[in-house]
């Protein structure tokens, strides 16, 4: 057996916890660029601490999902700025763009230049500037993961820019900043969450330090994401939700993906929606086509008895087997009221496009099965 584990080189986790981040700051650099979304009242506090601690800085709002474009106007800024310490606040398209901004303020070129599929995929050579990571959203993870996901406006496709100097200096993970999160966004990142956790468990390339990482993500997301999309405001809730984000990330970065965010990547590219809407509707249909596939063309798989270890965790029930599990995702995604892929943006005639450009992704590289063209297609007819 042989794997490789890598992550941000410092994690702290705790309510409260992003009011250090002045002092953290201070000890890394003298000028902040600070990327954030737009709820000023999350991290105005943190601009507060920094000042108190000597730390200057300006701020780049990101609205939507992160774009080339936006981060190269971020690149420019913070050049500008002088800036020796990048910050983002935020969800996952606050976090990404932070770790690509961070990290082209010390290598030479113009973004594309290392950017997958559409760009060069040249190496990133250079460290990038301390980053801090504070995720403000319990869904991606991206706080411990290497790679940035972009939007490619001119090509009209999701991107990734990948490499261990991407990851953040240190992940901040303050479970008390997810509290304002409304119902639809706790529902939406936190079956991204548990999606993540699942699909890293029964990837291809799953070890045993991802493993234990995904029992205890699903454990907790089984147990507290209901709770905390009836009430933002429960703080074990938030927690476990907020460990189970930080758990999925660590995993995936070290392990795979799968046909969820195979479909995720192409589709959030094509139309604007949200990563995390997009895969709580494909999962319980991805989880589907894959058991069946499982059984009828490798039933001596390991990840078919995973997906019945899955559905033990997420029932309670130790007897419990893949089809309980599905079942149980099935009605959780009716409880926080998932919308379909129509009403996210999809159309029928962009069905083929959509599974050619999703068997296309690095993502489906890591499912558990390869799967058809038919079952692919059949997953996003389903899920429309």
């Amino acid at each position: 057996m042989r794997f490789e584990f890598a992550t941000a080189s410092r994690i702290i986790f705790g309510g409260g916890a992003a009011k250090g981040i002045g002092k953290l700051a201070a000890e890394m650099g003298n000028s902040a660029f600070v990327v954030a979304d737009e709820s000023i009242g999350l991290h105005e506090p943190i601009l507060k601490h920094l000042k108190e601690n000597g730390v200057s800085s300006v701020t780049f709002n990101v609205t939507g999902e992160p774009s080339t474009t936006s981060v190269e106007g971020a690149v420019e800024q913070a050049r500008r700025e002088k800036s020796d310490i990048v910050i983002g606040i935020g969800g996952g398209s606050v976090i990404d763009t932070g770790k690509a901004v961070a990290v082209m303020l010390t290598n030479p070129g113009q973004l594309e230049d290392y950017l997958e599929v559409v760009g060069l995929g040249k190496k990133l050579t250079e460290p990038a500037v301390p980053y801090i990571a504070v995720p403000t959203t319990a869904g991606t993870g991206a706080e411990v993961t290497r790679n940035a996901v972009l939007r490619a406006d001119e090509h009209n496709v999701k991107v990734s820019m990948r490499s261990g100097l991407m990851l953040p200096r240190v992940a901040l993970v303050d479970p008390e900043l997810t509290c304002s999160m409304p119902p639809a966004v706790t529902a939406s990142t936190g079956l991204d969450a548990l999606t993540q956790l699942m699909e890293a468990y029964v990837s291809n390339k799953a070890n045993p330090l991802t493993d234990s990482l995904c029992r205890e993500g699903l454990f907790r997301a089984a147990r507290s994401l209901q709770k905390a999309y009836a009430d933002g405001g429960d703080k074990q809730a938030r927690e476990d939700m907020s460990l189970a984000s930080l758990f999925g990330g660590l995993a995936l970065a070290n392990a795979k993906l799968g046909a969820v965010h195979g479909f995720a990547g192409p589709l959030g590219g094509m139309f604007a929606a949200a990563h995390g809407a997009l895969c709580a509707r494909l999962l319980p249909y991805v989880m589907e086509t894959n058991i069946q596939a499982l059984q009828n063309r490798a039933a001596d798989s390991p990840a078919l008895a995973r997906y019945d270890e899955i559905a033990q965790i997420l029932t309670g029930n130790a007897q419990a087997r893949a089809a309980e599990g599905l079942e149980w995702v099935r009605q959780l995604c009716a409880k926080l009221n998932v919308p379909s892929l129509a009403e996210l943006g999809l159309k029928q005639q962009d069905v083929p496009a959509a599974v050619a450009k999703a068997q296309k992704s690095s993502s489906m590289k890591g499912n558990p099965v390869e799967l058809t063209q038919e079952e692919l297609t059949a997953i996003l007819r389903k899920s429309l």
